[in-house]
This record gives C-alpha cells, sequence and structure tokens, in this order.
C-alpha cells in the first residue's frame, strides 16, 4: 500500500466524487455483462473510509462496498479486480443463494472459471510454478542481462541472445512436459500484471512495444480501460498474461526499452535542436520497430537450430476467461521520417541488458527482473 497520508473525501471534489460512482457502476455493468451475461441487477456502491478490507459485499442491504483509499491510491486495474471480486459475491449471494464460507468451493469454483482472483488483494500476481525452475531461470537470465552490459559488443550480444534463447528453451520444455501429462494436469498456474502508467492517447511505440512483449517473450496482452479519479479522466494500461517467470521477463522488457527509448530520443533531441513532438512520436516508434527487426533475425535463427515455440493453448483460455469479450481497433502511426529512419537505427544497436536510468517514467517496478513477487 501506498505509505502517503490517509486520504479523505475532501480530497475529491463533489464532482469528482459523483464521477467516481459513475465510473464503478459503469465497471460493474461491464463485468455483469461481460462475465455473468446481465444476470444480475445494479447494487447500490459505497465508498468506504476503512483500510481493513479492499471490498465488501452486503447481501441484506444489496450495497457493494470499496474502500476510497484503494480508488485514490491504487492503480485502477486493481480496483476492477476488486470490483471483479465483489461482483462475484454478489452472484453467489443472489442467484445461488448458499450460505457458506464467503470464499468457499462454491466461490473459488465461479472464480477459477472466470479468470477472477479469489483471492481480492487487487495487486496483480502470478502464482510460483510448483518446483523452483521457473525461479532457477529467472536468475540465471538476470546474470545474462547483467553480462549484457558488458563493453565489448560481441560479449553483450552473445550474452543477451543466450537469455532468451534460455527463455525459449524453457517454455517449449514446458509445453512438452505438458504434452505427456495426463490430461487433469496440464493446467499450469497463469497470472497478469499491468505496465507502464495509464495514458489517454496510445501512440504507436506504445503499440509496438506490446506487440513485441506478445509475440517474443510468451504473454498474452492487451489495452484495458482505466479511470484517474483525481483528475475525473479516463485512460488506458496494458495487461499481460503469462507464466510467472515470463512475466517477470516480459515486465523487464517492458522497463528497459521504454527507458531506453527515452534515453536515446533525448540523445536524439539534443543533436537535433529544431526536432519537433511529432519527430519524437516518430523516433520512439523507430526504436521498437529497430529493436523488433533484431529480434526477428534472431529468431530466424532459433528455428534454423529447431527452438519453436507454439503459444500454448492453455494460457490462450485463461485469457479468454479473464477476457471474454474483445475488440480490435486499427490506429494510424507516426510520420515515416527521418526520425523515424534514426530511431531504428538506434533500436537495432540496443542490446537488452539489465534497466538503465531514464529522465522518463517507464511505470515498471524498481526493480523490473525478479523471481518473486
Amino acid at each position: 500500500m501506498s505509505t502517503r497520508p490517509h486520504p479523505s473525501a475532501a480530497e475529491l471534489s463533489a464532482e469528482l466524487e459523483a464521477k467516481l460512482l459513475q465510473r464503478l457502476a459503469f465497471e460493474w455493468e461491464s463485468i455483469n455483462y461481460t462475465h455473468f451475461r446481465d444476470a444480475l441487477d445494479r447494487p447500490v456502491f459505497q465508498l468506504s473510509e476503512t483500510r481493513a478490507r479492499l471490498g465488501q459485499w452486503h447481501g441484506e442491504l444489496r450495497c457493494l462496498e470499496i474502500s476510497r483509499p484503494l480508488v485514490l491510491e491504487r492503480p485502477w486495474g486493481e480496483v476492477v479486480e476488486v470490483l471483479k471480486h465483489e461482483v462475484a459475491h454478489q452472484f453467489i449471494s443472489e442467484r445461488y443463494g448458499l450460505v457458506e464460507d464467503p470464499h468457499g468451493p462454491a466461490f473459488q469454483k465461479i472464480c477459477e472459471h472466470l479468470g477472477i482472483d479469489g483471492r481480492a488483494t487487487g495487486a496483480p500476481t502470478a502464482a510460483p510454478d510448483p518446483d523452483d525452475r521457473a525461479e532457477r531461470i529467472v536468475a540465471r537470465i538476470h546474470k545474462l542481462l547483467a553480462l549484457a552490459q558488458s563493453p565489448n559488443q560481441h560479449e553483450a550480444e552473445t550474452a543477451a541472445m543466450t537469455a532468451r534463447k534460455l527463455m525459449l528453451r524453457f517454455n517449449i520444455e514446458l509445453d512438452q512436459l505438458d504434452r505427456a501429462a495426463p490430461r487433469g494436469r496440464r493446467r499450469r498456474a497463469y497470472g497478469y500484471r499491468h505496465l507502464g502508467r495509464p495514458s489517454g492517447r496510445i501512440l504507436e511505440h506504445e503499440r509496438r512495444l506490446a506487440s513485441i512483449l506478445i509475440h517474443y517473450f510468451f504473454v498474452e496482452g492487451l489495452w484495458i480501460p482505466v479511470y484517474r479519479p483525481r483528475e475525473g479522466k479516463r485512460g488506458s494500461v496494458l495487461e499481460i498474461c503469462g507464466l510467472e517467470a515470463n512475466l517477470a521477463m516480459a515486465e523487464h522488457v517492458h522497463a528497459f526499452l521504454t527507458g531506453t527509448a527515452e534515453r536515446l530520443w533525448d540523445d536524439y533531441r539534443r543533436a537535433t535542436p529544431r526536432s519537433s513532438r511529432g519527430d519524437r512520436q516518430a523516433f520512439l516508434a523507430g526504436v521498437m520497430r529497430g529493436f523488433e527487426s533484431k529480434l526477428e533475425a534472431q529468431s530466424e535463427r532459433f528455428q534454423e537450430e529447431g527452438l519453436v515455440w507454439v503459444p500454448n493453448a492453455d494460457l490462450a483460455e485463461y485469457f479468454r476467461r479473464r477476457y471474454p469479450k474483445t475488440r480490435t481497433v486499427r490506429r494510424g502511426g507516426a510520420r515515416r521520417n527521418r526520425a523515424f529512419a534514426e530511431g531504428s537505427r538506434a533500436g537495432k544497436a540496443i542490446v537488452l541488458s539489465t534497466p538503465v536510468t531514464s529522465t522518463a517514467e517507464s511505470g515498471g517496478r524498481p526493480k523490473a527482473l525478479r523471481a518473486k513477487n
């Protein structure tokens, strides 16, 4: 939880408070439609000042309570996860009429079936692998990425590519074990994370970075709508789903590329005084395209060595449970000008390593690669 002083009702104007409650009702409508087929009637929504619980369903009052500190201090994605949890309680209460432990078997079954976090912590997480292989892999990759900071270009490139190959072998071996296991034991513990800060507009370099994670780092992902209650504005944030080791790696790549691209842009801007905001967008998009072309070339080499990974069906199933209704939106890209070309050239020279310090805020965690949450 945040260490900021306790918020109070005075921190939101009456107008922002009303908008916040409207947004909670909107999120409830979306959850009811997407996961429960409009089976529920809309409840009363209430904000509480407590920190003892994040949310609560009051069946007799038909009131859904959400913690104000949660809403004001935590990312909106966590608020929605808590809301999903409480709507699942509402469903059990009103449609099943069951009297059992609040988090009993029926509740846990509903949550698993719908891809809802039954723990209601709100914070995105993934369950660790039953053995310690994933943790060992992440530790080895961390060491390789540290070696990729070597001033010797050849050594750095070799270390970075070895890290990718290690991750590829790990996922291929997991899939082979799944195929060999009895069908009832194939399901793995998938989880999710939210990357970056909410933004009102998703720019081309952000979309390209999301595509890089999905195509080369063993996760599924999509842009989810979020709300900024202190501003009364909507936005979007990237959610990725996958195994814990893959989530850790993808989170690292996201933080690293975001920070590195901004640092490269700062260098280019200082060398090109007449650069504009449009040039910035073109340059950052070029950086992502250049790095993506580098990954494409590496993947072709891996395929020549017989290392080919096919997306796991269980991950796709988990993703569909969380988001059974999605839509694809096509958007225009940045200008293909000199800034884009220079960004692409710079992107091709990037060597994936441990995080770099940047003037830009990547939105990632302070340590972008870790073995455990």
